[in-house]
């Protein structure tokens, strides 16, 4: 069975992360016990990740890089945004627990749209937040292996992912 859409694929990688100048760090990594499970062709991964294993049956290794361009794009200077601490408050009172350096926190806009911003600094009055993906100006390269694929079942087509071992879980 080779992945492709509508298939449930399960793999292990390692993530190294560089910035084109050849340098190359290892940023994330799973194996056998802790794989990757994703329900392909359903949008929930990098359109160029899915590309490189498109075709691969079981066994398959692969070993691939993703330019920044064709990833989480380039970093953007202007995503990175100094607030008020009161943009913190809850009930008029802020919350200094979630204020530390290196802590990510879900926001949401007027309009209603989610982002995740990394704190920066905390400083008297404001703090400062990226809203940059963690992974922007970086070229990807993808190492690993196919450990297993298999027919997604209706009820994971229909909700868009996996259920089960290693996917998502309903309660």
């Amino acid at each position: 069975m080779t992945v492709e859409n509508n298939k449930v694929v399960a793999l292990k990688y390692q993530l190294y992360v560089g910035n084109g100048e050849g340098n190359e760090e290892l940023f994330e990594e799973t194996n056998e016990s802790n794989p990757l499970t994703f329900l392909f062709g359903n949008g929930n991964l990098l359109a160029e990740f899915e590309n490189n294993i498109a075709g691969k049956s079981k066994g398959d290794t692969f070993d691939f890089s993703i330019g920044y361009e064709e990833a989480y794009g380039d970093y953007e200077e202007e995503k990175v945004m100094f607030l008020p601490k009161t943009t913190f408050a809850v009930d008029g009172k802020i919350d200094h627990s979630i204020l530390k350096v290196g802590k990510v926190i879900p926001m949401q806009d007027q309009s209603g749209n989610h982002f995740q911003g990394e704190v920066i600094s905390v400083e008297q009055d404001q703090v400062e937040l990226d809203f940059n993906h963690p992974l922007a100006g970086l070229d990807l390269h993808f190492k690993g292996e196919v450990l297993s694929v298999r027919d997604a079942d209706p009820e994971e087509i229909s909700h868009g992912h996996v259920h089960g071992a290693g996917g998502h879980h309903h309660h």
